[in-house]
């Protein structure tokens, strides 16, 4: 590796290696790119290693958890059933540390050097990496930034002690007796459920009327709903104040329904957001990237910044912050770097959450669709009226299918139950298709299955439901 002043050639530059930095390393590489990745992390980003796979992970656990102490439902016996949460928090490990390996395999089978270290650009053409060990001088063509983003710190509420992020939320080495949780989002809701389940006494403050804000009421309340029958304390309209921790627990001061309150936990979890990472040592400045208010890198539909050669992707543009839609940018950014027509196209992005049940959404809603002037009709289908959901505990739950009126052609879904965050990309195919519920209704499902569902949601759409009862014109 050349040391110091002097400029290796290369054809592009990848700033980050989570979800949509070592994707777009790849699909570029498999175009002839020659490729270098950074990230001052391990590859795989927040998402693999303190986001989307360790909360998935103990969230997996914390369900066979319960599973095991509602054996007797199933005419089971399991004795002494008890959580070693060290032993949890191993197991959480070892699933990071396959999925890691796995993107870094990838990478170097696709011949993309990895530099572990920060970046810095010098000039728009021009970027020095740096670690302890090394810092080499890079000329790129071109540049993708991907450079994901972090928890959002509130003032009142700083991080440290018994104050956390959901970083640390994913680390703790015991199961808290209780635990305070400010923020009814999604990863508030999915972290907050997995403690509960493990035996946590958890309180939600939510600022909304509503957790799970992103979604449609009928399913966040059913899902807070479970969320109450195992004793987690829902408080929406709230407003956090302020905490005073100790070195043994944290108390939390909020208000409700115009009164002041208060509440003592082992921990207190902020999780009120993410902010993108474009800001620290990356030099935005010094290239004079058109950066907005809100730190996000607006680009075009190729993913191309302000500055023709340099692409940026994720969390740090506007849009959801999702890592699918990142890996999904990725795709298309390595894609017009090689010459290619590709361009974003998001008409279909699900959204899930991993609450229980899961929750997940994808296309309009009923209520966005005719926002849009789009004249269109729903049918629910009940979980309940299925057999697979029933014989795997989850007969709560349901699936609404949206469609044009006049035409059938189906537009969006909403999914509350048991396994909705798979059953979800039957209804992005048919979006993406211009599949009609016509379409859905004559498409064999295999029973039985989940997906049943969305077969009966479609025959209910067109007016002859078999395993549910039509409701009354």
């Amino acid at each position: 590796m050349v040391v110091g002043d002097a400029s290796l050639d290369i054809d592009l530059l990848v700033i980050g290696a989570g979800p949509g930095g070592y994707v777009a390393a790849i699909r570029a590489a498999q175009l002839g790119q020659k490729v270098i990745i950074a990230d001052k992390a391990k590859v795989g980003g927040v998402c693999l290693n303190v986001g989307c796979i360790p909360s998935k992970a103990l969230i997996n656990a914390a369900h066979h958890y319960e599973s095991m102490q509602h054996a007797a439902d199933y005419g089971l016996s399991a004795d002494n059933v008890g959580v070693n949460f060290g032993k949890v928090q191993e197991y959480k490990s070892s699933v990071v540390n396959k999925m890691t390996g796995g993107v870094e395999m990838l990478l170097k089978a696709n011949k993309v050097q990895i530099f572990n270290g920060e970046a810095m650009f010098i000039n728009d053409t021009e970027a020095r990496l740096f670690n302890e060990q090394e810092s080499p001088r890079y000329r790129f063509k071109n540049c993708i930034i991907a450079t994901g983003s972090r928890p959002i710190e509130l003032k009142p509420f700083p991080f440290g002690g018994r104050i956390l992020s959901s970083t640390e939320a994913l680390s703790l080495p015991e199961v808290p007796k209780s635990l305070v949780v400010i923020g009814g989002g999604y990863i508030g809701i999915e972290l907050g459920q997995m403690y509960s389940k493990f035996g946590t006494k958890v309180t939600v403050l939510e600022g909304a009327d509503t957790i799970l804000p992103g979604f449609d009421k009928d399913m966040s309340q059913l899902v807070a709903k479970k969320m109450k029958k195992a004793n987690v304390e829902i408080v929406t309209g709230a407003m956090a104040k302020g905490a005073e921790q100790t070195d043994k627990d944290v108390t939390v001061t909020y208000e409700a329904g115009g009164e002041q309150k208060s509440v003592t936990a082992d921990y207190l979890l902020v999780t009120v957001g993410r902010r993108p990472n474009t800001d620290g040592e990356l030099g935005l400045d010094l290239i004079d990237m058109k950066v907005n208010e809100r730190g996000l890198i607006e680009v075009d539909d190729q993913c191309r910044t302000s500055i023709p050669h340099i692409y940026a992707i994720g969390d740090i543009v506007p849009g959801a912050a999702l890592a699918h839609k990142a890996s999904y940018e990725a795709k298309v950014a390595a894609e017009a770097i090689a010459g290619m027509p590709s361009k974003v196209d998001y008409k279909c992005i699900p959204a899930v959450a991993f609450s229980d049940p899961e929750c997940a959404s994808v296309g309009y809603t009923e209520t966005e669709a005719k926002e849009k002037g789009l004249k269109v009709k729903s049918s629910k289908f009940p979980f309940g009226g299925n057999g697979r959901a029933v014989t795997l505990g989850g007969a709560d739950g349901f699936m609404k299918l949206i469609h044009e009126a006049d035409t059938g052609l189906v537009v969006g879904a909403q999914i509350a139950g048991v396994e909705a965050s798979n059953m979800i990309a039957e209804i992005g195919l048919a979006i993406e298709m211009g599949a009609t519920v016509e379409d859905i209704a004559l498409t064999i499902h295999a029973h039985p299955t989940l997906a049943e569902i969305t077969m009966d949601a479609a025959e209910l759409a067109i007016g002859h439901p078999i395993h549910t009862i039509a409701p009354k014109a």
